[in-house]
């Protein structure tokens, strides 16, 4: 086949699978009988851009602007990406563009613990024993937190390589905040439902909720579809308790189907990434909220314009992040 044909989603699972049984790119390649360069480009950006002969310069931003942007991001730190574009007069450019050229100018401040050495081989062991899972019949979930302020009561944004990231002195307490939980499978969204405020989430609470919110979705589906899916949530105290493993077992969530998790991962969770474009539109332009009550309907309009497409594009980068996760040998991914 010619260099500059494109991998088939065949072969490129054929990769993945290689990765994770220790085999070389260059090895991958003859077995393959595609050009080295091919597949060492997919293993390196597993979403296969093709180099342009502008040298990867978005031909939609000026140089002018570009420059701009690289102003408006020393003079503005912690801003999104798409307040650095507006502030620059490059609206409208979408929002993996605007990422691709903010990691040239710029460093994405974000608050990381660092991978110890079994967390990295736990991390690589999950890639390797799901790299073959149809990870459109996995359902994803998460619970988030907002704060009427800004994301999480803390900082997050873009801050120009170099430069200190600033403190933002928040206004509100631990009080002033909604948490709530949703999920994610193929191109369907569950939720967001509102986790209910007063004491630590127990184990007894937690399947209380899915009890009220999972559940009854759940049961809507057909056998065959409840034979599929693959249920995913994190490490959590109250996730991890024998009595919630035991409740799940009894819902039908049980052995294969209950995916285990690698420990210290939001990185490899596409509800991570809907977060983010969540908070986004939320706090979109440095809107503030005087109440809980206003801050939570926000979050049901932004989650009702969610398209079906956004939502099967996250669910789709899976063979990316695995990709990805063995060839860093376990550590953090960026999607």
């Amino acid at each position: 086949m010619g260099r500059g044909m494109d991998l088939s989603a065949a072969e490129k699972r054929q990769i993945v699978q290689c990765l994770g049984k220790g085999m070389k790119t260059l090895d991958i390649s003859q077995k393959l009988k595609r050009d080295h360069r091919t597949v060492k480009r997919f293993v390196t950006d597993s979403e296969h851009r093709r180099v342009r002969a502008d040298k990867g310069i978005i031909r939609k931003v000026s140089v002018r602007q570009i420059h701009q942007i690289k102003t408006a991001a020393a003079k503005m730190p912690l801003q999104s990406s798409k307040q650095l574009f507006e502030a620059a007069g490059a609206s409208g450019v979408p929002r993996t563009s605007r990422w691709r050229i903010l990691q040239r100018l710029a460093v994405k401040a974000s608050i990381r613990p660092p991978l110890t050495s079994d967390h990295k081989q736990k991390r690589l062991h999950w890639a390797q024993t799901y790299m073959k899972t149809n990870f459109q019949t996995v359902f994803f979930t998460d619970k988030c937190c907002a704060t009427l302020d800004c994301p999480d009561g803390w900082s997050s944004g873009w801050v120009v390589d170099g430069h200190h990231v600033p403190t933002r002195l928040r206004r509100q307490q631990r009080g002033d905040r909604v948490m709530f939980w949703a999920g994610i499978m193929g191109r369907e969204l569950v939720g967001p439902f509102r986790v209910p405020e007063g004491g630590k989430m127990t184990s007894t609470k937690y399947i209380d909720f899915l009890t009220h919110h999972f559940l009854p979705w759940y049961k809507k589906k057909s056998r065959a579809f409840s034979s599929k899916i693959i249920f995913i949530h994190d490490n959590a105290p109250s996730h991890a308790a024998r009595n919630t493993t035991v409740s799940l077992a009894a819902m039908g969530i049980k052995g294969e189907k209950l995916m285990v998790w690698p420990p210290s991962s939001p990185d490899l969770n596409p509800m991570e990434n809907l977060w983010s474009f969540l908070k986004e539109k939320i706090y979109e332009g440095g809107t503030q909220f005087t109440s809980k009550q206003q801050l939570w309907k926000a979050i049901l309009t932004a989650c009702k314009e969610i398209q079906a497409e956004t939502i099967h594009k996250l669910t789709s980068s899976m063979d990316a992040r695995i990709v990805k996760v063995i060839s860093k040998k376990g550590s953090y991914v960026d999607m």
